[in-house]
């Protein structure tokens, strides 16, 4: 083996332990959520949410700002437990879902922030992508289930102005002001589930006696 084949090889092994430092993990889609809050009528604050989320976070446990987050929101599952409510929230004037059926939020760069995390990430919305930092606490230890998976969660919040994606529609008062606050404030609520590595499909040869 030539010096530049044995260098190759003993960089490849030091590489190794990094790259198998990140765990992935799997958003548990019903037992994670999407929570926002917003100014209505100028008195009070709406309270709603997505009941669906699925994606990935890669946790590197040595360096955690080597972490990567993936979410994925069903803009069909949001509810503020009011039907009519709901129905225009789904429509081209809010969220347009049958167009734009997903929110999406992808992590950028990952900072430690006092006990907890600061994501930076790119959030889209009726397709618009802004940047936005999240706030987050966690992850939290892994515990096992009573079925033998290996689980972890925490929860991030933000705020983001409704207009720089898109939601514009608003309605005037006739005591003044708007039916709906621009200020939107987001929490999502994680539940991450550890892959389980493939098992290797055994061929037909292998099982026969």
């Amino acid at each position: 083996m030539t010096s530049f084949l044995k260098s190759f090889a003993l960089a490849a092994v030091l590489a190794a332990p990094s790259l198998a430092a990140a765990t992935e993990y799997e958003i548990h889609p019903t037992n994670s959520s999407a929570l926002f809050s917003v100014k209505h009528m100028m008195v009070s604050n709406v309270r709603g949410s997505f009941s669906k989320v699925t994606g990935t976070a890669n946790i590197d446990e040595k360096d955690l700002t080597k972490s990567t987050v993936e979410a994925v929101i069903d803009a069909t599952t949001v509810t503020t437990n009011d039907t009519s409510r709901d129905e225009h929230l789904r429509g081209n004037e809010f969220f347009d879902v049958k167009k734009f059926p997903t929110l999406t939020f992808k992590s950028t760069k990952v900072e430690k922030s006092g006990e907890g995390l600061k994501l930076t990430g790119n959030l889209t919305i009726r397709g618009v992508t802004k940047p936005v930092v999240l706030e987050a606490e966690g992850f939290t230890v892994e515990s096992k289930d009573p079925y033998g998976n290996l689980k972890r969660g925490g929860s991030a919040t933000t705020k983001i102005n409704r207009k720089d994606f898109g939601l514009t529609w608003n309605t005037a008062l006739e005591t003044g002001g708007v039916a709906v606050g621009d200020q939107v404030s987001i929490t999502l609520e994680i539940e991450l589930v550890k892959k389980q590595p493939k098992q290797p499909v055994k061929s037909a040869a292998s099982t026969t006696p």
